[in-house]
């Protein structure tokens, strides 16, 4: 049997243990006759949508999760990093080198075609600032003949030396208001943060810090962190967005991949409008893969669809292996009325979705519409979906008990992968690093001497003792690597990202 085949059948056998849980607590709801009619609107809401999507041929009818269709816009700009000058006019003839170039010079309302390349903004500042309502499009060959996202990948990926990327910047800010209609759309882009990251180094005498056979790099050195290790890749990580912003109007984010993220995949803003976020892959994501708050006091004004995504290792916080904080997927946040679905989400460090974010008004929290079905789950450590149980503590709710959950007005359909879809998911993954993270273990220790002349200090002055933590952990957001995330493309028909 070749280590290929031990593996596939490894993993099948694994997960297949690993999905045995069980969920604690129950939640009670007085307002379920509201509800009860708050979904029967919602199903026909979602029912007129997908047959306007069908009629509009925007979609391909065969299978909804996946747009090629360019939009039509006030004037078309082309983009060429090898190609391009920016002296040029931004015709298909006479295409501009910088993509911030082609942004600042477009009206709104304009499309924007970016052939193939690694895109590092102006100055090769390594982000990039949008402040109009405009279209992105990527993924075209040089001479803009054919569009194929992920044979012709438009990237935005800086290196280590980009001069101006910092905590005030994603890699790309979107940052627009004023047209409850105005239209932001981001279509076939890669965003990889993965060479601006501090990594442990490999190569390390201690052990805690090895990094895990055929994985890249050593863990992830992260924001405000210092872990005194010899170190790859950038000085030191930042905690900038892939993509970050506040919007009102309707944003789509879509046939994307978003990969190794120091901070969230998507963190914005919404001020009013709709998001619609589909068909993308994220991927190696500390804290969150996508949140989208809130921004307004009117309930509904707010909508959110996220569905036909792929989601993969997302993160803790810390990389200390104590009390986790964060390590989600999706967030559904206060004053968003949100609709999950479609999804494929896996090996969260925490739990793949989170509601535990409740509004302070009652009458705006009863009036929220949160959805989440047929999704499909798999290995997410503490649960697919966390509530609060009070005083700080959470519910930790798996797939199966979903119409428990009166927080959500639609739950039907949603299950832990079979063992076919795992095996069908697990030959798309980065062999090693799915290994690593299956094996993943941490300690922690504490070694404390009561002797020692400050604890003897301590000890007069009425203070706590004091001590020394040693952490140990074997994977921690490691760099996954780029070349292989578009892969997750089509592992699962009907389910998660397809192919664009």
């Amino acid at each position: 049997m070749t280590n290929q085949t031990f593996f596939k059948y490894f993993s099948v056998f694994l997960f297949s243990l690993i999905l045995v849980f069980s969920a604690e607590g129950q939640i009670s709801n007085p307002l379920k006759k509201a509800k009860d009619a708050l979904k029967k609107e919602t199903d026909k809401t979602l029912n007129q949508n997908n047959t306007n999507v069908l009629k509009s041929g925007d979609k391909k009818s065969n299978d909804p999760s996946v747009s090629a269709v360019v939009p039509k816009g006030t004037k078309d700009i082309y983009v060429s990093v090898e190609r391009g000058s920016n002296r040029r006019d931004g015709s298909k003839s006479s295409p501009v080198k910088d993509l911030q170039k082609a942004i600042d010079i477009a009206p709104e309302g304009a499309v924007i075609h970016v052939a193939q390349g690694n895109y590092l903004g102006k100055l090769d500042a390594g982000y990039f600032e949008v402040k109009k309502y405009l279209s992105i499009i990527g993924g075209y060959s040089d001479d803009f003949s054919t569009r194929n996202p992920v044979k012709y990948r438009t990237m935005i990926q800086p290196p280590a030396t980009a001069i101006g990327t910092n905590a005030n910047h994603g890699l790309m800010d979107i940052y627009v208001k004023g047209k409850r209609n105005g239209v932001i759309l981001i279509d076939g882009l890669f965003f990889d943060k993965g060479f601006m990251n501090r990594y442990v180094s490999p190569n390390v005498s201690d052990p805690r810090f090895a990094a895990p056979e055929g994985c890249e790099t050593g863990i992830l050195n992260p924001p405000g962190m210092n872990i005194n290790q010899p170190y790859m890749r950038a000085e030191t990580s930042v905690s900038n967005q892939l993509i970050h912003g506040d919007v009102e109007g309707q944003v789509t984010i879509r046939n994307c991949v978003f990969v190794n993220g120091s901070h969230f995949g998507i963190q914005m803003g919404h001020i009013g409008g709709h998001y619609e976020i589909y068909n993308n892959i994220f991927i190696n994501s500390r804290m969150a893969a996508v949140e989208i708050r809130g921004m307004n006091n009117k309930p509904g004004e707010s909508t959110v669809d996220f569905h036909h995504n792929t989601v993969l290792f997302t993160w803790r916080r810390d990389w200390a292996p104590g009390d986790k904080d964060m390590g989600y997927a999706f967030r559904f946040m206060t004053r968003v009325d949100a609709d999950i679905h479609h999804n494929i989400i896996g090996c969260s460090d925490f739990s793949a979705l989170d509601r535990t974010y409740i509004d302070a008004d009652k009458t705006r929290e009863s009036e929220r519409v949160t959805s989440a079905w047929d999704n499909l789950f798999f290995n997410n450590i503490e649960a697919d979906l966390t509530l609060p149980s009070g005083g700080g503590k959470f519910l930790r709710i798996f797939a199966k008990q979903f119409e428990d959950v009166d927080q959500l007005v639609k739950y039907e359909g949603n299950r832990e992968m079979n063992n076919t879809e795992i095996g069908m998911l697990s030959q798309k993954i980065d062999e090693p690093y799915l290994k690593a993270f299956l094996s993943m273990e941490s300690s922690s220790s504490l070694t404390h001497n009561p002797n020692s002349s400050e604890n003897t200090a301590r000890q007069i002055l009425g203070l706590n003792q004091r001590g020394t933590s040693k952490f140990s952990v074997s994977m921690y957001s490691n760099a996954y690597p780029f070349e292989k995330a578009a892969d997750l493309f089509g592992a699962i028909k009907s389910y998660g990202a397809q192919l664009p």
